[in-house]
């Protein structure tokens, strides 16, 4: 039987689930937002045109107005200084859009520190137990921040400080983006950085170095719990925008039961 047709009577039976990992978009979704003076990416919102009136009597449809980097999204390589001569999301290649996916789950971990920075060494002792990360795949770092992903507040997890959001350590950030076969990496949080990645040494080490390394980014990931560490399909669908640094998408995963 043809690969495509057993895929399909796969999905159809259940012995291969498809899981949406993408965050509906409305103008409550929350947002990065950045201090002063730096400015700052759109609400998702839709402006009506017509809905079955004088406008338009059959159709309903609307404009869009939103950010590149709003909600579930991908991060080109241009995104970012350090790859500001890299491939801009239009130029995102399919084999990198449709890729095998590990999952790193830090859940327990980050429930008890929010400011918790993913090390190296957590990376290895992942590897040692479920094998390699995937050639031309992606790591998808769970840290159940999701759960908060309906409230803008609990979500960016601010105070004086900041935002206080569990990302990725410089050390490791480095290494993942010049020492291991990944292309991708994506998580739950409004960015692939920590709350307080600023005060880093490196800052924004997960933005500087995958970017810089021509790797790239997806954000407000949902649903990653459902994933298994090793064997799932990601699918990723951004707009081919021409020259723009990201774009929002439709995350989907393939995973067989």
């Amino acid at each position: 039987m043809p690969v495509l047709r057993m895929l399909l009577d796969a999905a159809r039976s259940g012995s291969v689930r498809i899981v949406d990992l993408t965050t509906p978009l409305q103008e409550s979704t929350p947002i990065l937002e950045l201090p002063p003076p730096f400015a700052n990416t759109s609400r998702f919102r839709l402006e009506e045109l017509s809905r079955y009136d004088d406008r338009g009597p059959a159709w309903y449809w609307n404009d869009i107005h939103t950010g590149e980097h709003t909600g579930t999204h991908l991060d080109a390589p241009n995104h970012w200084v350090t790859g500001r001569d890299g491939l801009d999301v239009s130029q995102a290649p399919l084999t990198t859009l449709v890729a095998p996916v590990a999952v790193i789950d830090k859940m327990a971990e980050a429930g008890k520190d929010a400011d918790f920075l993913l090390e190296r060494s957590h990376v290895e002792e992942w590897v040692a137990e479920h094998g390699p990360l995937p050639e031309g795949g992606w790591l998808l770092y769970r840290t159940g921040w999701d759960a908060r992903s309906d409230d803008a507040a609990a979500f960016a997890n601010a105070d004086e400080n900041g935002p206080h959001t569990p990302g990725v350590s410089p050390t490791c950030a480095k290494w993942l983006a010049r020492e291991t076969p990944i292309v991708g990496f994506g998580v739950e949080t409004v960015g692939t950085d920590a709350g307080q990645a600023p005060a880093l040494k490196p800052a924004f080490p997960c933005h500087s170095e995958l970017m810089g390394a021509g790797k790239w980014g997806l954000t407000s990931l949902r649903n990653v719990e459902q994933l298994p560490p090793t064997g799932a399909v990601l699918v990723v669908c951004p707009l081919p925008i021409v020259g723009g640094s990201g774009s929002p998408a439709r995350v989907l995963a393939l995973v067989e039961e």
